[in-house]
């Protein structure tokens, strides 16, 4: 090993024989993207039985032994901090963390530490193989600041595109459980309601028309009746910021505590006041994916957090 690179022995699988050098050395070397790998064979960091291999569309030799050259990552530019996190699940590539409500998901502005990215620097450190050379866990998705629940981040490359790609197609299946004002009329529904930004408030999405702004569906059903109120669970389709909030708003059942599209009810006021209930009553419940790298199915359940089971309890009726 030379300084800051390590080296990587691969060897070309039977089945492999006749791919692309890009993909046989990415099913060889699990913890590197296809990505990366085009990106380290193309930089000359690739040596086969001929030498230097600097073409990634090269057909690839069963048997075949190439050394692969990786830069140790590059330090990430957000700091390492010590932040306690419930951890569900956790392997060489993944991490599925129950996220407290509080803590947001990504250093921006207005807050640039104390976030649940410099927490996984901490809790990860020495683990994260580099997503695109940068030693940093691999975010793929986000939950709003004031919700809780389950998230999921990768800790190598190769893991980020095999998530990344499973959100784009749609095939992560999220639940969230969320109260709601209001009594559903019927046991469930879908919502079918492009958003955008709000032309009106930058800080807030809306409903538009056809055409505009993304796509994004909601599925949801009733779970329980409370004092003119209900818990609901809603299943994304999609997954557009602030989504299950403003599209249960657009029915009529926007969820309590909500401080940017719901209005508090006069039968809600004394509860969220005495309980001092501050957030949107949105819980992460479920998550399920197709492991990455090992390609068996998760799936993971999380209980409502104490604020919003004692919430659901008073309301109960």
């Amino acid at each position: 090993m030379n300084r800051g690179v390590s080296i990587i022995e691969a060897r070309i699988s039977e089945g492999a024989h006749g791919w692309r050098l890009d993909r046989a050395l990415a099913e060889a070397v699990p913890i590197l993207s296809r990505e990366r790998l085009k990106v380290l064979i193309s930089s000359g960091a690739v040596t086969g039985p001929d030498g230097l291999a600097r073409d990634p569309a090269r057909k690839a030799a069963a048997g075949s032994l190439f050394s692969v050259a990786v830069p140790e990552p590059e330090p990430a530019h957000n700091e390492a901090q010590d932040i306690a996190l419930n951890v569900v699940f956790e392997d060489e590539h993944l991490i599925v963390i129950d996220k407290q409500a509080g803590l947001v998901v990504h250093p921006a502005a207005g807050n640039l530490d104390g976030t649940l990215v410099n927490a996984l620097l901490h809790h990860c450190a020495g683990q994260l193989s580099g997503i695109g050379g940068v030693a940093r866990p691999g975010i793929v998705h986000r939950i709003d600041k004031d919700t809780s629940g389950l998230m999921v981040a990768a800790k190598t490359d190769r893991a980020h595109e095999g998530l990344a790609r499973q959100f784009k197609v749609h095939s992560i299946d999220r639940r969230y459980k969320a109260i709601v004002a209001g009594r559903p009329s019927t046991s469930g529904g879908t919502v079918h309601a492009n958003l955008a930004r709000s032309s009106v408030n930058r800080k807030k999405m809306a409903v538009v028309p056809s055409g505009q702004g993304k796509h994004a569906t909601t599925h949801w059903r009733h779970l329980h009746q409370l004092r003119e109120a209900a818990l609901v669970e809603c299943r994304l389709e999609t997954g557009r910021t602030h989504q299950v909030r403003v599209h249960m708003t657009s029915i009529g059942h926007p969820l309590l505590g909500d401080p940017v599209y719901g209005s508090t009810r006069p039968a809600h006021r004394g509860v969220l006041a005495t309980l001092g209930f501050q957030r949107q009553a949105l819980h992460a419940a479920h998550l399920g994916f197709i492991h990455p790298v090992k390609s068996h199915a998760l799936a993971f359940e999380s209980e409502m957090p104490a604020d919003m089971q004692e919430l659901f309890n008073k309301l109960i009726v």
